[in-house]
């Protein structure tokens, strides 16, 4: 059985009914939380701005955390490295023997 259930998150002001699973309401309710506190600090830094602009400035500022998270899991550049290096070993000891 599905452990489904609904909830309202407010972000920016306004209240969105979403059905989610138990296991993610604590993640839910946290990036709410995020959302809104960032927005606050827009609201407090420029004053002439609406909620539109501020929600625009949190997803990219969030989206570019993620990037740079996605880069520094990205484990190609090391693979590679060490593919060369392991590539030189099998050179030097065919070398030797």
């Amino acid at each position: 059985m599905e452990d489904k259930f609904s909830i309202r998150v407010n972000v920016a002001d306004r209240y969105y009914p979403l059905r989610i699973d138990r296991k993610d309401e604590e993640h839910i309710r946290k990036a709410a939380k995020l959302i809104n506190d960032k927005i606050m600090q827009y609201k407090q830094r420029y004053t002439d701005k609406d909620v539109q602009d501020f929600l625009a400035m949190v997803a990219l500022q969030y989206v570019i955390k993620l990037l740079e998270q996605e880069n520094k899991n990205d484990t190609a550049p090391i693979l590679n490295a060490v593919k060369e290096l392991n590539d030189k070993l099998d050179t030097v000891l065919s070398e030797e023997v």
